[in-house]
Formats: structure tokens, sequence, C-alpha cells
């Protein structure tokens, strides 16, 4: 396995465009230049020991030198040794509501990004256990498969947005019967459900789910986001606001969350039901909830012993800068002898 311990210095190899236009329009000024004072194969007569094969190649040395360079900066580390290491921990399943609904801004900035920060919260305070992201409006669907990445996790997380469902609505329950399925069929009491939503739901019977997923040893808690008062639904064009959502009569739709049937569910599913608010989205209750879960021992194999590649670059890329420094724009009487470049001898 390989990974890159400096990734950001690649960003230097966009100078060797930049590198190739500059001489490439050296070059060109150069000619018309010499062109001004007569007739290019006269010029080259009188400087019959300037070699531009030679300038040619000192600017290829010098270019792949500088590659070489910059992988050797980003510093290249192969694996080199395959472990299995042994994880005591939960398994996690995120159901994220990105219904419409969860564009509503009395939570800031919205509804949705305040849950997504939560869940990143959640993910930093996490220490060996397994987690999964479902993503669910009018249907459910696995974002992750339950996973000990939390770059990855939060990779995934970064990306979900309400665009992402197609049918719009709110079907809590469909989410929960996939996560009981993402969970397979290991016994114990060492899964959970996190439900994130603003509660409005009109697709399924959520509590039914929450029993079903209880029967089988899983938690089930719920997390709302949003206020009983409510709040508009704003549409965006760009980033500027062009109103807010309006039903078919022309009012403009008011979603407010239903912290009832989020409790409801909680109890069904032997959970609890936290409400998230500006300031706290009850992180620590829900820590408190995974603390109570069953340790489960697994495995998870993972390459161990990184081994530093830079040298390999630098080496050569040293040796080309070297020779590209010696090497002058002057044919040699040997090397035109030899004809090493490729010059047509006259």
């Amino acid at each position: 396995m390989i990974q890159i311990e400096n990734k950001y210095f690649l960003l230097a190899s966009v100078l060797i465009p930049v590198f190739i236009i500059v001489y490439w329009t050296m070059n060109k000024w150069r000619k018309s230049a010499l062109k001004n004072y007569g007739d290019l194969t006269v010029i080259e007569q009188l400087f019959p020991s300037v070699s531009k094969t030679k300038r040619t190649w000192k600017f290829i040395l010098f270019t792949v030198a500088f590659l070489l360079l910059i992988i050797g900066i980003v510093n290249p580390q192969v694996g080199t040794k395959l472990e299995e290491v042994k994880h005591n921990g939960a398994d996690l399943m995120i159901c994220i509501d990105v219904s419409n609904s969860m564009r509503a801004e009395d939570l800031l900035p919205n509804r949705l990004e305040k849950a997504k920060l939560a869940v990143s919260k959640l993910i930093d305070k996490l220490n060996g256990d397994r987690i999964g992201i479902i993503v669910f409006a009018g249907e459910a669907y696995v974002q992750l498969p339950i996973t000990t990445d939390y770059a990855a996790a939060k990779l995934f997380l970064d990306n979900i947005n309400t665009d992402m469902v197609s049918s719009q609505g709110t079907a809590i329950g469909a989410a929960i019967d996939m996560a009981v399925e993402s969970f397979g069929k290991d016994e114990g009491k060492n899964k959970a459900i996190f439900i994130m939503t603003d509660g409005e739901n009109h697709e399924d019977d959520a509590v039914a789910s929450a029993k079903t997923a209880t029967e089988k040893g899983i938690f089930v808690h719920t997390i709302g986001m949003g206020s009983p008062s409510g709040s508009p639904i704003p549409l965006y064009r760009g980033n500027v606001n062009a109103g807010y959502r309006k039903d078919k009569e022309g009012n403009t739709i008011i979603t407010k969350l239903n912290e009832l049937m989020l409790q409801e569910i909680a109890a069904a599913g032997n959970g609890v039901y936290v409400r998230a608010s500006n300031s706290d989205v009850g992180l620590n209750n829900l820590l408190n909830a995974i603390e109570k879960l069953e340790k489960k021992e697994y495995e998870s194999k993972l390459y161990g012993d990184f081994e530093d590649r830079f040298q390999w670059f630098i080496a050569p890329a040293l040796l080309l800068l070297l020779i590209e420094l010696l090497m002058t724009e002057r044919k040699n009487k040997l090397v035109e002898r030899l004809n090493l470049f490729g010059e047509r001898k006259k």
C-alpha cells in the first residue's frame, strides 16, 4: 500500500506547464530577434560552436529533475507489512435526513449542516467503534458502509446534501430498516442507530421499525433538528436567497420539528431523544449512549511499518541537476564526434 506524506506539495507540479510555456516563448522570441539581423541559416553558421540541441536537453533535464524533486518532497511511503489489529467497539449507523425541510435555517447555518457538524464532532470522539452513514428522504440509501475508517467517514459526510435523493419525503422507517440490514446477523447489544431529522415523517411507520430493531438488540436514538415553532424553507439560486418554498396555494411552507414523533421512535427503540440547538447538539448524551453499549472485539487489516521512499527520487533529481549545470550550450568536439545528441555534421 502506498501513501503520501506531504500531498500539498504536489501543487508545485503546476509550475511544469509554466516552464514549458516560458521555454517555448523564449525560443520563439530568440528566433524573432535573430531574424532582425539577417537570415537564420547564415547567422547559425557564424556561431558553429553553439548547440541548439544541448539547450533543449538542458531544459528537459531541469524539468525532469524538478518533477522528481516534487515527488521526493511529497515523500511516497510504502506499507511493507500487513497487520491484523483487534479493536473493541460498538457498531453505529448514522441516519441523516436530506429532505428539503432540512434546509430550514432555524438551526444555523441550516438543519442539515448542523447535523453534519454534530456527526463530525461525534466521529472525533470515537475510539475503536465502527460507523456507517445512511441518507434518506422519500427513500433511504447507504452512503457509507460500516467501517473504522474515520477519515473516509468525514469525506463521505462532507458530500451529503439535499439533492442526493430525488424522491422527496421523510422515510424514517425505511432508514431504520436499512440500518438494521447493514449491521448483518451478528448478535449482541453492541449496535445503535442514530436518526438525525426534523421528524416530519410522511412515508411509513417509523415506530414499528424501531420496535423491530429493538427486538434484534439494536438501540434507536433520535436527534431532533429544528424548532417546534418552525421555519420557512429557503430557495437559493447560487448563493443568493431567492425566497421561500411555497405550497400549491402560494402560501409559504413552514416546517416544524415533530418532537412527539421522535420521542415515540426513541421510546420504541429503547433509546434517547435529544433536541439540537444552536449552542448544543446533545453530543454528550450521544456519547453516553454509546458508552452504555456492549463492546465487541473484531479484527481489521491495515498496513504498518510504512517506509519513506523520497530518496528514490531526490538522488536522481540531484544527479540530473548536476548534469544540467555542467552541460554548456557549446559543442564539444568529442561529443560532436560521438554525435550523442543527434546533431547533423556540417
